[in-house]
């Protein structure tokens, strides 16, 4: 007879995929609620609420800015759960190097179809970077440093990624401008940007996800590692409370340190700075605590899947959203009842609506267990 499993690692976070609900519920819809609720009553808090969902012109940082690097983040809180297992059983690392390339640039081919659809256009008129494509590469180089290197080279790897973006932007000259600028017009990652990618740029002179800025975003996908190789920990060595604390605190100092940062390398997420992805980091590092601690240690999950129902297929939602008319099915599933609401709430009703078409097919592919697995 074999003998029981002493391992009391768990095998998967139900406040992980919560968590990443939580974060496509702002991108899906939820932003906007609280956009046209702002209009409709007046209200200070939604004021307030509607400008943190809202990213600043340039430099700064709002809660909207979280959005995009939490699912990076989270990409990389996943890979010690779906490639640990296998690096401990000793499996072919080729394979897997070769499952994770598939997958980086898979998200690349999605977020080519995300801007462009299936259309054959002039190369000119090609928007090439996206969301999914910093996802897919930015992930795919995280990963690869987890799977070919050991956890203190992947600390220096952290730390050198983000001291020589600093030294690159801060240092390498632009023609026309010099160095040291960091305008959108005169620093050297929208300048080089402007070299190497074909098509068009987001905003013509620089693309909030441009190659260039990927590379600083590889830290962020190795900081996700970092956590889930602690949350990964056997707990006979390190607490289920002991994480939480650490992962807290941790969020705290990347804070602390990022603050101080912005002082000599301004925080900006259309440039992905280094100060960026350690202020980021602090508030993924903070929320990762409090949804593993109250979901995964407290036993507060009965209804964590609600939002695991949307991080559980973030893709499919991600890309439906884009191409399916949510807004007309929610018009005309709830104008009986919105009908009788003056103009501006009908707006803000509309949109709740929105968001709960979204849901219900979302739940409706949950309970017929349809993923989309990229």
């Amino acid at each position: 007879m074999s003998q029981p499993s002493t391992d009391t690692r768990p095998h998967r976070l139900l406040s992980l995929d919560a968590l990443r609900g939580f974060d496509m519920f702002w991108i899906t819809g939820g932003e906007e609620i609280f956009h046209l609720l702002a209009k409709a009553t007046g209200w200070s808090v939604a004021i307030v609420m509607a400008e943190q969902l809202s990213h600043p012109d340039w430099n700064g940082f709002r809660a909207y800015d979280l959005i995009f690097p939490l699912f990076l983040f989270l990409s990389g809180v996943s890979a010690p759960y779906s490639l640990g297992t296998r690096l401990e059983r000793g499996d072919d690392k080729g394979k897997m190097l070769r499952k994770v390339i598939q997958r980086g640039l898979t998200l690349v081919i999605l977020g080519i179809i995300y801007n462009n659809g299936l259309q054959i256009r002039p190369l000119e008129d090609m928007r090439f970077p996206s969301v999914l494509a910093r996802i897919g590469l930015a992930g795919m180089f995280a990963q690869i440093i987890y799977l070919y290197t050991s956890t203190r080279v992947q600390y220096i790897w952290f730390v050198s990624l983000l001291i020589g973006y600093w030294a690159f932007v801060m240092l390498v000259p632009v023609p026309g401008c010099g160095a040291g600028l960091m305008t959108m017009e005169c620093n050297p990652v929208s300048y080089l940007d402007r070299l190497i990618i074909p098509g068009h740029l987001h905003k013509d002179i620089h693309d909030p996800e441009g190659l260039i800025s990927t590379v600083p975003a590889i830290a962020t996908g190795l900081l996700g590692i970092f956590a889930g190789n602690l949350l990964r920990a056997d707990e006979r060595s390190t607490s289920r409370t002991q994480k939480v604390l650490f992962l807290f605190v941790a969020g705290i100092l990347f804070l602390i340190i990022g603050k101080l940062w912005d002082y000599v390398f301004p925080i900006n997420k259309n440039l992905w700075t280094s100060s960026f992805v350690i202020t980021v980091g602090g508030w993924s590092l903070i929320l990762l605590s409090l949804f593993y601690w109250l979901i995964d240690v407290q036993g507060w999950n009965r209804y964590a899947w609600v939002l695991a129902v949307i991080g559980m297929n973030s893709i499919l939602i991600y890309m439906a959203q884009h191409f399916i008319d949510f807004e007309h099915t929610s018009e005309r599933l709830f104008r009986g009842i919105v009908k009788y609401f003056s103009e501006p709430y009908q707006k803000v009703f509309y949109a709740i609506g929105y968001v709960i078409v979204e849901w219900l097919m979302l739940w409706f592919l949950y309970k017929k267990k349809v993923f989309l697995k990229v």
